[in-house]
C-alpha cells in the first residue's frame, strides 16, 4: 500500500569474504566484539546474510548460527539469529512457537496472519511444512476455536482481492451487511464480518468503512469494540487497522510492546527485523506522527546494551 520505505537495502560494496573474516575475528579469542557483528549484519540485506552464512560454513566448516549461539545471549542473541533466517522461515518459526506447548499466543498469529499478502500466505504454508513437517492449516485449526478459527482459516485460504479497484455499489452493500450483522441486530453475525474483512481489497474496505460510518453514525472500530470480545476483537481490529494503514498498525504494535511494565522483546524483534527491508522507515514516520516521540528514542528508553544498539542500527 502506498509508498513504503525500508531501512535496510542491499549493501552496495558487499564483500562476503571480508564479512566472514570480520565475524570470525569478532568471535575469536577472549570476549566477543558485538559491535563488529552489529556493524556487519545490520547493514546487509537478508539475502546477503544468507550468503554470509553459506560462505562461513564453506570456509570454516562451522555453522555461523552455532558459533554465534555460543558467543551471544538473551534478546541480542535472539535478534541476531532472527536476522540469519530468511524472513519467511523466521515467520513460520514464530507461528509454530506461538502454538507449541500449553496455550496459544494468539497475538502473534493475529499479527502475522492478519498482515500477510496472498503470496506470503502461500509461502508460509509451504515453508511451515518444510521446516516443521507439519500442516499450518491443521495446526491452526487444532489450536484455535469458534469464530477465531473460522477467521484465521479464511485468511489462510489466501484469496483476498488484491486489486486497487473500488466498487462503490459493493461498498454500500457490504456496509449495510456489516450494520445488519452487528449494531442493527440482536447478537452479532460474525460470519459476515469475517467474510468481508478477509476477502475485500484494502481500498474497497476503506470505502466500506466510510459508508458504514455514514449509515450507522458509528466508526467501524467502535462497533467491533462493542460487539465482539477477546481474540476475535483483536483479529477484527487488526484487519481494519491494516486495511486503513498497515504501517500505523505496526507502529501501534511496537508501542504496545514497550508500554507498561516490562518489554515484549520478541515483538520488537519480529517487527523491526521482518519489516526492515520492506517498510520500517515508513513505520518510523507513523510512530513519530502518532506518539510524538521517535521510535529510536522509545527503543533507547526501553532496551539496553547490545540489543538496543542492534535495534537502533537496523532502524538507521
Amino acid at each position: 500500500m502506498g509508498n513504503c520505505q525500508p531501512t535496510i537495502v542491499p549493501y552496495e560494496d558487499f564483500d562476503v569474504v571480508a564479512d566472514i573474516k570480520g565475524i570470525r575475528k569478532a568471535c575469536k579469542g577472549f570476549g566477543t566484539d558485538e559491535q563488529a557483528i552489529i556493524d556487519i549484519l545490520a547493514n546487509r540485506s537478508a539475502a546477503q546474510r544468507q550468503e554470509i552464512k553459506n560462505a562461513y560454513f564453506e570456509k570454516y566448516d562451522d555453522e555461523l548460527v552455532d558459533v554465534l549461539k555460543k558467543e551471544l545471549s538473551g534478546s541480542f542473541e535472539n535478534a541476531i539469529l532472527a536476522m540469519l533466517d530468511p524472513p519467511v522461515i523466521f515467520a513460520v518459526k514464530e507461528l509454530r512457537k506461538a502454538m507449541k506447548g500449553a496455550g496459544t499466543d494468539e497475538d502473534v498469529l493475529v499479527e502475522i496472519l492478519c498482515t500477510a499478502t496472498n503470496d506470503h500466505i502461500a509461502m508460509f504454508k509451504e515453508c511451515y511444512f518444510q521446516v516443521h513437517e507439519r500442516d499450518l492449516e491443521a495446526d491452526i485449526e487444532g489450536d484455535t476455536s469458534g469464530d477465531v478459527r473460522n477467521l484465521l482459516m479464511a485468511l489462510l485460504q489466501g484469496n483476498r482481492d488484491e486489486s486497487y479497484e473500488v466498487d462503490e455499489e459493493l461498498a454500500e452493500q457490504d456496509a449495510t451487511c456489516l450494520f445488519e450483522a452487528g449494531e442493527g441486530s440482536l447478537g452479532t453475525d460474525e460470519s459476515t464480518f469475517t467474510f468481508i474483512l478477509a476477502s475485500r481489497n484494502y481500498l474497497q474496505l476503506q470505502a466500506t468503512f466510510k459508508i458504514y460510518e455514514q449509515l450507522s453514525g458509528t466508526e467501524i472500530l467502535d462497533t467491533i469494540e462493542n460487539e465482539t470480545s477477546g481474540t476475535l476483537k483483536k483479529c477484527y481490529t487488526a484487519l481494519v487497522r491494516v486495511a486503513k494503514n498497515p504501517q500505523l498498525y505496526f507502529a501501534r504494535r511496537l508501542n504496545d510492546a514497550m508500554k507498561g511494565a516490562g518489554t515484549d522483546e520478541d515483538t520488537l524483534i519480529r517487527i523491526i527485523v521482518c519489516r526492515s527491508e520492506y517498510d520500517l522507515e515508513t513505520i518510523k514516520d507513523m510512530y513519530l506522527e502518532k506518539y510524538d516521540v521517535s521510535l529510536k528514542e522509545a527503543l533507547k528508553d526501553e532496551c539496553g546494551g547490545d540489543f538496543k544498539r542492534l535495534l537502533l542500527a537496523i532502524c538507521h
